[in-house]
């Protein structure tokens, strides 16, 4: 695959960061068999690798049901959801816009969970929490949900970061994300990268550049590995594996469900003591 420079390319998002930033060259592996195939020798490689990938978690059935609660919610059938945000590039369109255009122009929905069942579905899906509770040694508690859109050539990066970095969370919480492919996830379309072991090696100082984000040059990109998935494939990751998506530069869509779950257990901090971690403010760093 050509990752390009900087800079506008025809109707492809524009690429506005280093062209070597993302490599293409190494995939990760996946198991297969669903939920149920999921061993205690799985569970040890998330924790030694901070990520694991379920080829097949969900069925077509689900995925279609997923992908039309998505719609339902997109084209504005549910009166009381709002929590629709579009691409930077294409919000002063939004308003032109009607039907599959105007999906297309949305990066985001969010707080879905109790507006639209099929898409609840998933996040409740007893494998899925019956895996994290593996991993947590304690019951999962979902405290954010997301649909993530790349639409067509507009969809635009996600930096790389890490998830801890955006949550009021006491420092060692083992919060997981986990991610579901309801279109294919390739890497001309902007599927998710991975640095693989870096949840071992401690929270990161994020900048406000692009996005809240790992500065691009503390980024070890010689690790980087894709995680391509077809409909109905799953990552999980750990909250402090530095993983990113690069834009989307083909005519395919790329849609997916992006779930987030603590210990039940876990307490709280504020604000100021998260960013005293993962903030730049009072610390003698650059980006």
């Amino acid at each position: 695959m050509n990752n390009p420079t900087t800079g506008e390319h025809g109707d492809i998002a524009q690429i506005l960061y280093p062209s070597d930033l993302y490599r293409f060259d190494t995939a990760a592996d996946g198991i297969s068999g669903g939920f149920p195939a999921v061993t205690a020798a799985d569970i040890d490689y998330f924790h030694q690798y901070g990520y694991l990938v379920i080829n097949d978690a969900f069925s077509a059935t689900e995925v279609e049901a997923a992908l039309a609660g998505m719609v339902h919610l997109m084209d504005g059938k549910c009166p009381d959801f709002r929590a629709i945000q579009f691409e930077p590039s294409l919000v002063k369109q939004k308003d032109e816009m009607a039907g599959q255009e105007r999906r297309d122009a949305i990066r985001k929905i969010f707080r879905f969970v109790d507006h639209e069942e099929r898409l609840n579905a998933l996040a409740a899906h007893s494998g899925l929490l019956g895996v994290l509770e593996q991993i947590m040694e304690d019951t999962p508690e979902l405290f954010q949900d997301m649909a993530l859109v790349k639409p067509p050539r507009f969809g635009s990066e996600k930096p790389w970061h890490q998830d801890c970095a955006y949550f009021n969370l006491p420092e060692g919480t083992t919060v997981v994300g986990v991610w579901i492919a309801l279109d294919a996830a390739t890497p001309e379309n902007g599927c998710l990268h991975i640095i693989p072991g870096s949840h071992s090696e401690g929270p990161m100082i994020h900048f406000k550049r692009r996005d809240w984000q790992i500065c691009d040059t503390d980024v070890p990109v010689g690790r980087d590995t894709m995680v391509p998935l077809k409909p109905g494939g799953c990552l999980f990751w750990h909250g402090l594996t530095h993983h990113g998506s690069p834009v989307n530069q083909s005519e395919q869509r790329r849609r997916a469900l992006q779930f987030h779950y603590k210990p039940a257990s876990a307490g709280e901090v504020t604000t100021q003591e998260r960013l005293a971690v993962y903030g730049s403010d009072g610390k003698d760093v650059d980006c």
